[in-house]
């Protein structure tokens, strides 16, 4: 579908193809993801870890299937902000692109300091600080240099995980067969005497961070090579596959765990739950590595991939007069929205830096990322259903209502078991999106989308193309 339907031009070039993009959706989540939150997630959910993840894959497909209506009607590079926008209404696409914001902007922190807390452990005499440093510059460089070296790199961080990944099920799935850990059970699925909804749902309100990025998929449909088509079938084949890693993973560190008892006790403050368990399947070695690989994963893999989507969010925002303008410029060199690129390096670096200083730093940035996240995937669903609405009711009821009405219940379900600092940060961070709405409209400055341009000879309607807001 031609970008010039919306009033856009075709600036990005066309590279990906779906395995790439299934490869940028499986980097973005980490494939190894619950390596750095295992403690957290299997102390909120009683120790049933494993059900948390399945219960978080099944929200997130059903989520998958809203984006791939939408993004099938408006394949943009603003994702859900677009679709809200588009289908509903402009006021209502800028409060979604500001929620969206408090998801992507945090994102790229939140693995900076997650990194740097991992190898500070490693490395003890380099701060966290500067780790935030090298991990946030290594980033910009890497993505000003294009989307061809960046798709290369995905390729090579992806099969290094992969083969981490693959190393810890060998020892940790032979470690079991020897009689070390628990032994093979199926507790982490569901444990009778502890199981209720309410502490999955608590377990997954954490462990949902682990599948944030496949969504991120919809950012890149102008880089996609067949549009929207692509995108769609790369996020339901990135989030099945991460879905089967992260229950496998789970499952067997879950079995491998010293001291389950003392873990939901007490938690992981020190975030080395999963290293003490691969200790357990392999020795010392396996435990650095594990260490080194979240490092590597969270700071870099993720981070560039993070940082690429980041950025065509504030492009999108940009030209349509939302954000500044110089965030949509374009490098011809390059196909990179390079302002947009630097733009979200530069938050990284001066909030990053700040967080490192603050001992909930992690926790305040998690809260923030996962309240964004859920409040953008809600808009979408009621989204799919508005816009079904309004043009005349044409496809299937099941996925333009049924589905995306589950959405949202499971959603709102996951939201109220949240921790309360979540719900606080984001209802705070939705409030300053209505104030600077408000401010925008009474000063003339409302949301407006680019239409698309008049046929040629027709002088009745007067459009504005988006070269003019770039």
């Amino acid at each position: 579908m031609s970008l010039n339907r919306f009033g856009y031009q075709q600036q990005l070039r066309r590279e990906l193809r779906i395995r790439d993009l299934t490869a940028y959706g499986l980097v973005f989540m980490v494939v190894i993801a619950p390596f750095g939150i295992f403690g957290s997630v299997f102390q909120a959910s009683g120790g049933m870890i494993a059900l948390a993840y399945v219960v978080g894959a099944a929200a997130m497909i059903v989520t998958a299937s809203s984006y791939g209506v939408m993004v099938g009607k408006y394949p943009v590079a603003g994702s859900v902000y677009g679709y809200a926008g588009r289908a509903v209404s402009p006021a209502v696409g800028f409060l979604t692109g500001w929620a969206v914001l408090l998801d992507y902007v945090c994102i790229p922190l939140l693995l900076s300091l997650v990194a740097g807390a991992s190898m500070t452990s490693i490395v003890p005499s380099v701060p966290v600080w500067a780790w935030v440093i090298i991990f946030v510059v290594a980033n910009t460089g890497m993505n000003v240099f294009g989307i061809k070296t960046t798709k290369l790199l995905n390729w090579i961080f992806l099969a290094a995980e992969l083969v981490v990944l693959l190393i810890f099920l060998g020892y940790g799935l032979t470690a079991l067969a020897q009689g070390k850990g628990h032994g093979f059970d199926l507790d982490p699925f569901y444990n009778g005497t502890s199981f209720t909804w309410s502490l999955v749902l608590g377990g997954v309100s954490i462990g949902m961070l682990s599948y944030l990025g496949f969504d991120a998929l919809g950012l890149l449909a102008e880089d996609a090579a067949d549009g929207a088509r692509t995108v769609r079938r790369a996020m339901y084949l990135s989030l099945l596959v991460v879905a089967a890693l992260f229950v496998a993973q789970t499952w067997v560190a879950a079995l491998l765990v010293p001291d389950p008892d003392a873990l939901i006790a007490d938690g992981d403050p020190a975030g080395s739950a999963f290293y003490d368990a691969a200790e357990v399947a392999g020795g010392p070695w396996l435990a650095t590595l594990t260490a080194l690989a979240t490092a590597l994963a969270w700071g870099v893999a993720n981070n560039m991939v993070a940082q690429v989507a980041t950025s065509r969010l504030l492009m999108a925002m940009s030209r349509d007069r939302q954000l500044p303008a110089f965030l949509s410029r374009v490098s011809p060199a390059r196909s990179v929205p390079t302002n947009a690129v630097l733009t979200t390096a530069a938050i990284s670096l001066g909030v990053g830096v700040w967080m490192a200083s603050r001992e909930d730093g992690i926790t305040l940035m998690s809260a923030m990322v996962n309240f964004g996240a859920m409040i953008a995937f809600i808009v979408l669903h009621l989204c799919v259903i508005w816009d079904w609405a309004r043009t005349g009711r044409t496809g299937g009821v099941g996925r333009n209502v049924v589905v995306p009405v589950l959405g949202v219940a499971i959603l709102l379900a996951v939201i109220w078991h949240a921790n309360l600092l979540a719900q606080r940060v984001g209802l705070i961070w939705l409030g300053l999106g209505v104030l600077v709405l408000i401010l925008l409209t009474a000063t003339g400055r409302g949301p407006a989308l680019p239409e698309a341009p008049a046929p040629a000879g027709d002088t009745t309607t007067s459009r504005k193309a988006v070269t003019e807001n770039v």
